[in-house]
C-alpha cells in the first residue's frame, strides 16, 4: 500500500509518500519521499503563528511540494499535455484558492496518474485555515485521480512518530511496533499538553491536561519577556543548558503550580506570571539572568512532569512511556523522563529529533497504523479543536 500524506495543520506543510505493511505486532514502512516547507521565519515578526499568513503561504507552496514529493517517490511521470478528468468537479474544492487550481491544473495536465492507494489528510486540531487548505487540496487530488481519502488526526500522527525507529541497515525503513500496554502518551506541544491513557491499542482516554497555556505556549511566551526572539523553546533551552554548564547561581525560584494536585492536569500560565514580575522587577536584565531564569523555568515545568507521570505509572500500571509533540524535542525535559521510565522498567518511546516537530512522515505513519480508513469528501472538514479521545 502507498499512501501520499499531507500536514498542514500550522505552519509547516509537510508531504510524504509512503509504502508500508503490517503484521500483528507491528507496522513496517518506507519512506519514498518527505518534503517540508516552515513558515518560521515569515512568523518571527509577530512572535507567534499569524493564521492568515500561514494558510496564504500553505496555498502558494502546496502543489511546487507535491511535484517535489511525486519526483522524489519516483512517481511522476511526465505524459503528452491532455486535459484531466474530473478537472471541473476538482475546481468546485478549490474555487477559494484560484492561483492553487490554476497551479494543480497545469501539473496533472502533464503528468500521469500516480500508483497510490490512499491520501493521508490532517484534519486536525490545529488552526482551521492552514488544516482547511490542505483538506481542500486533498479532496481535489482525491477526485482527479480516484484515490481514497483517509482522515488523521494530528496528535496521534506524533504519537506514531515516537513509536517509530529507524531499520539500522536502511535509514528509509522505519517499523513502527505497537507497545507494550496499558501506555501513557505526554503529549507536548506549542498547542497541546495533555496525558492520554491507552488500555487497548489505539484507543485513548484522557486523563489530564493543561487548563490553561500549552507548554510549547509557555516557552515562547517565557522567550517573549526575556526578549529571545522565535520560536522561543529553543532559545529558552539554550539558556537553561548555558546556566547548567556554568554552574549559575540559582538567584529566581517559581512557583510549580498544581504539583500536588492530586490529579494529572496541568497550569502553566501562573509560572509565566511569576516571571513577568521578576522582569519588571529586575529590568532592565543581565544576560546571566536571563540565563538563571531560563534554567529555573525549565526545572520547574520539568519537576511537574515529573511527578505526575510517576503518580500515573504507580496507578495505571503503566507498560510504556509515549513522550510525542514538538516540545519532545527538549533534551532536558526527555532525560528526566526517561530516568522514570528506566527506574520502572517500563518501555519509553520518544520521536528522533527530525520526527519531533511537524512532517508529512507522522501523518502517513499514522494512516499506515489504522491501514488508510477512508471516508467520503464531505464528512472530512477541519477541525480546530479535534480531540484524540
Amino acid at each position: 500500500m502507498k499512501i501520499l500524506a499531507i500536514e498542514t495543520s500550522f505552519d509547516e506543510a509537510g508531504l510524504s509518500i509512503i509504502e508500508y505493511s503490517q503484521t500483528k505486532n507491528e507496522t513496517t514502512t518506507r519512506v519514498l519521499s518527505d518534503v517540508l516547507f516552515s513558515q518560521a521565519d515569515e512568523h518571527k515578526k509577530y512572535g507567534g503563528v499569524y493564521p492568515t499568513l500561514a494558510k496564504q503561504i500553505h496555498a502558494k507552496n502546496i502543489v511546487a511540494l507535491l511535484t517535489e514529493a511525486l519526483k522524489g517517490a519516483g512517481l511522476y511521470k511526465e505524459i503528452e499535455e491532455h486535459v484531466p478528468q474530473n478537472i471541473e468537479k476538482a475546481r468546485v474544492f478549490l474555487e477559494r484558492e484560484p492561483e492553487m487550481f490554476t497551479q494543480l491544473k497545469e501539473l496533472v495536465a502533464h503528468i500521469q496518474r500516480p500508483d497510490l492507494d490512499a491520501i493521508a489528510i490532517t484534519n486536525g486540531p490545529g488552526l482551521e485555515p492552514a488544516l482547511w487548505v490542505g483538506i481542500s487540496f486533498a479532496k481535489a487530488l482525491s477526485v482527479l485521480w480516484d484515490i481514497p481519502l483517509s482522515p488523521v488526526n494530528h496528535m496521534e500522527g506524533h504519537i506514531a512518530a515516537a513509536l517509530a525507529h529507524k531499520e539500522e541497515t536502511n535509514e528509509d525503513v522505519f517499523t513502527i511496533p505497537t507497545p507494550p500496554l496499558p501506555a501513557i502518551a505526554l503529549l507536548i506541544s506549542g498547542a497541546h499538553t495533555e496525558l492520554v491513557y491507552m488500555k487497548e491499542w489505539l484507543h485513548y482516554e484522557k486523563i489530564g491536561s493543561t487548563r490553561d497555556d500549552a507548554i510549547g505556549e509557555a516557552f515562547d511566551k517565557v522567550a517573549r519577556l526575556l526578549d529571545l526572539g522565535y520560536p522561543g523553546g529553543p532559545l529558552v533551552s539554550k539558556l537553561a543548558r548555558e546556566a547548567r554548564e556554568q554552574n549559575a547561581e540559582k538567584s529566581f525560584t517559581l512557583p510549580r503550580p498544581m504539583l500536588h494536585s492530586g490529579d494529572y492536569d496541568f497550569s502553566l500560565s501562573g509560572i509565566k506570571t511569576a516571571v513577568l514580575k521578576i522582569v519588571q522587577d529586575n529590568s532592565p536584565l543581565t544576560e546571566l539572568q536571563k540565563m538563571q531564569i531560563a534554567r529555573e523555568f525549565e526545572d520547574a515545568v520539568t519537576e511537574v512532569f515529573v511527578s505526575k507521570i510517576k503518580n500515573a505509572i504507580e496507578e495505571y500500571a503503566i507498560a510504556s512511556l509515549i513522550i510525542s509533540g514538538g516540545v519532545a524535542a527538549n533534551a532536558y525535559i526527555l532525560d528526566a523522563l526517561r530516568k522514570i521510565a528506566e527506574e520502572n522498567s517500563i518501555s519509553f518511546y520518544v520521536p528522533t529529533m527530525d520526527l519531533a516537530t511537524d512532517n508529512g512522515r507522522m501523518i502517513a505513519f499514522a494512516s499506515a497504523l489504522r491501514n488508510s480508513p477512508t471516508k467520503e469528501l464531505d464528512e472530512i472538514v477541519a477541525e480546530g479543536n479535534l480531540k484524540l479521545y
